[in-house]
């Protein structure tokens, strides 16, 4: 049976500010913690208003510093938009400060739009040289070798897990001949899901790992009831409406027919890309778990959950975890 971990992107409701985003990732953690979730990740992305975790090292250390077990990590940190020494000194510190408890997922998307790249003062052909940059990361992260003239301090010899994520199979050839674990973004590009797993562990290459090692998004919305989920989720489908229609902004609150807001090619747009997502009270999101994970044989799934309200989106992370403990561990392929 795979484990259960945690995406957020600290999604700002509308009505409430980043600071109210960021205390409910830390608090979100924290129940994450108590239900037994193997990590909790966080991921960079700049210039929208309705998501808080631009600074994700910056928030990493404040969702680690309430938690004392859960892995806190990055997915992910978008390595082109930075030095990877830069990178190296930040993790290098969290896992300093948070010894074993650290994770360092890697993505080559920019994670915002040109114009913002260039704010960041990023050259948009940075992206060509990630494989370069994520072994020169690797290896300011490793033991320092004789005569090296430049360490990341903190960062040297920390040895920080190292993920590779993707939506596609440029990632997953890439982590395979790195032997590093692999994470695949199907929470909102679910297109090359299947064709990603079967090249990344075809081409997997033991070495820093001894067998490949995938991570599976889906997005989840759970509830006492199917029809109560299914208003939940709407929230998630008016952000992907918006995204089409070039007004991003806050995450808005659930709506009682999401029919009456999208045009039948915004929805067919928007259900493509929510295609892996399992909707329901507890029965329908056991079923829909078991199911997505035959599918995968993952070996962990990563569940992202854009919930309006923050109380319903822990009671989703919760009834997600009693669904989880009630397979049978042969239902899901480890």
């Amino acid at each position: 049976m795979p484990a259960l971990s945690v995406l957020d992107l600290a999604p700002v409701p509308q009505g409430s500010t980043p600071g109210d985003a960021l205390r409910n990732a830390r608090d979100l953690a924290q129940h994450a913690e108590r239900l037994g979730y193997r990590r909790y990740w966080l991921a960079e992305h700049h210039n929208m208003v309705g998501i808080a975790s631009a600074a994700t090292a910056v928030v990493i250390g404040f969702v680690a510093g309430g938690t004392s077990t859960i892995r806190v990590g990055s997915g992910g940190v978008m390595l082109p938009n930075h030095s990877p020494m830069v990178i190296a000194e930040q993790f290098g510190t969290l896992e300093s400060l948070y010894p074993g408890r650290i994770d360092l997922g890697l993505g080559r998307a920019p994670g915002t739009d040109q114009r913002t790249l260039r704010a960041l003062r990023r050259n948009p052909a940075s992206a060509d040289e990630f494989p370069q940059d994520v072994l020169e990361l690797q290896a300011l992260l490793g033991p320092v070798q004789p005569g090296q003239a430049v360490q990341a301090v903190p960062g040297a010899d920390t040895r920080v897990p190292l993920w590779i994520l993707g939506s596609s199979t440029y990632g997953a050839q890439l982590a395979a001949m790195l032997s590093l674990p692999y994470a695949f973004a199907s929470h909102f590009a679910p297109e090359a899901l299947h064709q990603a797993l079967a090249t990344y562990r075809a081409r997997f290459e033991p070495g820093q790992i001894e067998r490949p090692h995938a991570m599976v998004g889906v997005n989840v919305i759970a509830a006492d009831t199917d029809a109560e989920a299914r208003r939940l989720f709407t929230s998630a489908q008016q952000s992907f409406v918006n995204m089409f229609r070039g007004t991003r902004g806050k995450l808005l609150p659930p709506i009682d027919d999401i029919e009456t807001y999208w045009s039948p090619m915004e929805k067919a747009q928007a259900s493509a890309m929510l295609r892996c997502s399992v909707v329901g009270g507890p029965e329908t999101v056991r079923r829909g778990l078991a199911q997505f994970g035959e599918q995968t044989g993952a070996d962990e799934l990563m569940v992202a959950s854009a919930i309006w309200d923050h109380a319903a989106r822990k009671r989703s992370y919760q009834i997600l975890a009693e669904a989880h403990a009630a397979l049978p561990t042969d239902r899901i392929a480890a």
